[in-house]
């Protein structure tokens, strides 16, 4: 699961909740998928060394790679996206690190906060928000659809505390 519960150890009755997009290809797999793809895409150009033809299809062989490069560069910077929630005995509150590096804040007395399920009428299935404070704010939203299902039931059994 892309997201896990820990307890400071000075309150051992606040909770804090980290959220995080799941990432499937860690830096040594993106590593070897761009070397990978650079070996796979010149072997058919060894067939070219000492042609004329290979300085014209090369700009558009580098082309390519700087272009799954970039793909994956851009995917991995949007996913670096930070949601932590903090149960305290009085207080919930929740920060959003957006990938451009901004925050967004929430604050909620505990026992208003109120978790909430939108089965069909989020962006996604199962959108998950936190209504309080005269604001309903989401919190997992980049989850998987069990993931939301499962974060769900974790804060509805978290805040009944």
């Amino acid at each position: 699961m892309p997201y896990s519960w820990t307890s400071p150890a000075p309150s051992p009755d606040s909770q804090v909740l980290r959220l995080w997009p799941h990432q499937s290809l860690p830096p040594k797999g993106y590593a070897a998928f761009i070397l990978g793809t650079f070996s796979l895409v010149l072997i058919p150009l060894f067939t070219l060394l000492g042609s004329v033809l290979l300085w014209g299809i090369l700009p558009f062989v580098l082309l390519a790679i700087g272009g799954v490069w970039y793909a994956l560069d851009r995917s991995h910077r949007n996913a670096q996206i930070l949601e932590v929630l903090t149960l305290t005995g009085e207080r919930a509150h929740l920060v959003r690190h957006d990938p451009k590096g901004t925050v967004q804040e929430w604050d909620c007395n505990r026992y208003w906060a109120e978790p909430r399920m939108h089965e069909t009428d989020g962006p996604v299935p199962h959108y998950v928000t936190l209504k309080g404070a005269g604001r309903e704010v989401e919190i997992g939203a980049f989850l998987s659809e069990e993931e939301r299902v499962a974060l769900y039931h974790d804060l509805v059994r978290a805040l009944r505390r």
